[in-house]
């Protein structure tokens, strides 16, 4: 059974501005409306993702990659329930645990510690699990000496090793990593992708988005490449990832 299937899905941002306007901008918007239903204008709405499907098997490591605004990040969001499909249908089969935007499920006035407690609870831990796993995730994050600090008072650094930490030793089914860990030092994120490696042989699902091309293709056993919300390739992480450099790394330069 696939432990996640993303069914013909597309999420949709509405661009319109806050607030009064002008009966001209008014009148504007609603021409732009109308040239959008021919297709001749664009509308103000944004298509983060059209019509995606894939699925994961349970304990694959999964990249995604792609420019940036490919819809990335918007996948990751959805699979962590942070937001939802416009249309299509996603189905999650287990606990997921995300690292997706730094200091983001920690609350800034709780100190390090007590955030710990707190993520733990939210995944349904009983407080005698998370105290069995304490000592490792502090160890793992290198923060003892602020372990009792207020999280509000962390470097982005801080936040980062502290979210890895948790996420990673909490044993979720599925763990999901964005960019955020290159706002960790070089030794720190090396300690990551080898915490990474560990959990993949242990059978955890990895959803893995990146910029760095060694790192995915060190890490994944399947690579997706998106563009404009829509699935570009899927397959070998060798093979996609050449795709991705031919057509938009090397064309970039040109």
């Amino acid at each position: 059974m696939k432990i996640i299937s993303v069914e013909r899905v597309s999420k949709l941002y509405r661009l319109n501005r806050l607030g009064a306007r002008s009966i001209r901008e008014e009148m504007v918007r609603a021409g732009r409306r109308l040239l959008a239903r021919d297709g001749l204008f664009d509308s103000d709405d944004f298509y983060a993702l059209r019509d995606l499907s894939f699925d994961v098997e349970p304990g694959e490591t999964l990249g995604l990659i792609g420019p940036n605004g490919s819809g990335k990040s918007t996948v990751l969001k959805l699979l962590a329930r942070i937001s939802y499909p416009t249309t299509g249908r996603i189905i999650v089969r287990g606990s997921v645990a995300s690292l997706i935007e730094v200091g983001a499920g920690f609350h800034p006035e709780l100190s390090g510690r007590e955030n710990i407690y707190l993520y733990g609870s939210i995944m349904g831990m009983r407080r005698a699990d998370v105290r069995a796993k304490f000592d490792q995730i502090v160890g793992f994050a290198e923060l003892d000496r602020f372990i009792d600090t207020p999280v509000k008072r962390y470097s982005s650094g801080m936040y980062v090793r502290l979210g890895f930490a948790v996420a990673a030793h909490i044993n979720p089914h599925i763990l999901l990593v964005d960019e955020v860990l290159a706002v960790g030092d070089a030794s720190f994120q090396d300690k990551c992708m080898l915490r990474i490696e560990e959990l993949r042989r242990n059978g955890m699902t990895v959803i893995f988005v990146s910029h760095d091309m060694a790192a995915v293709e060190r890490l994944c056993n399947r690579v997706m490449l998106l563009e404009r919300g829509a699935l570009i390739a899927s397959g070998a992480p060798h093979d996609v990832i050449a795709i991705y450099q031919r057509q938009w790394v090397e064309g970039s330069r040109k």
